[in-house]
């Protein structure tokens, strides 16, 4: 009697765990982002084409920065389109970024391009 009981408390709370990881508590999916970004020693921002809101960036790609440097601008700040694959988290209270309520974490560059679209962007 008492085997059985222990293997059904068993049973429910190997349930009970599975289904707290598998319900997507804090996970948060990529989504693409559109916009103007602009790099620089102090400032890494992006601008949302739809919303017009401002963020401060991390590049978790590698990419961004690489590319956005490889297209050899003269001084630094000028701004480019983007589309990147990513999430927005809060900004950190201290320290670079924290004037921006929200930072997007670059996971993935879809597109650069020194090319702003003016009826996406303004």
């Amino acid at each position: 009697m008492h085997v059985r009981w222990l293997r059904y408390l068993i049973c429910v709370v190997a349930i009970a765990a599975c289904s707290c990881n598998n319900s997507g508590g804090n996970k948060t999916e990529a989504v693409v982002y559109k916009g103007v970004y602009s790099f620089g020693p102090e400032v890494k921002s992006f601008k949302d084409c739809d919303s017009g809101r401002e963020f401060w960036v991390t590049d978790n790609s590698a990419q961004l920065e690489l590319k956005y440097s490889q297209l050899n601008f003269e001084k630094p700040y000028e701004p480019v389109y983007v589309e990147v694959e990513g999430i927005k988290v809060r900004s950190d209270k201290e320290g670079l970024g924290s004037e921006y309520d929200s930072t997007l974490v670059v996971k993935k560059l879809i597109k650069i391009t020194k090319e702003i679209p003016q009826d996406m962007c303004r």
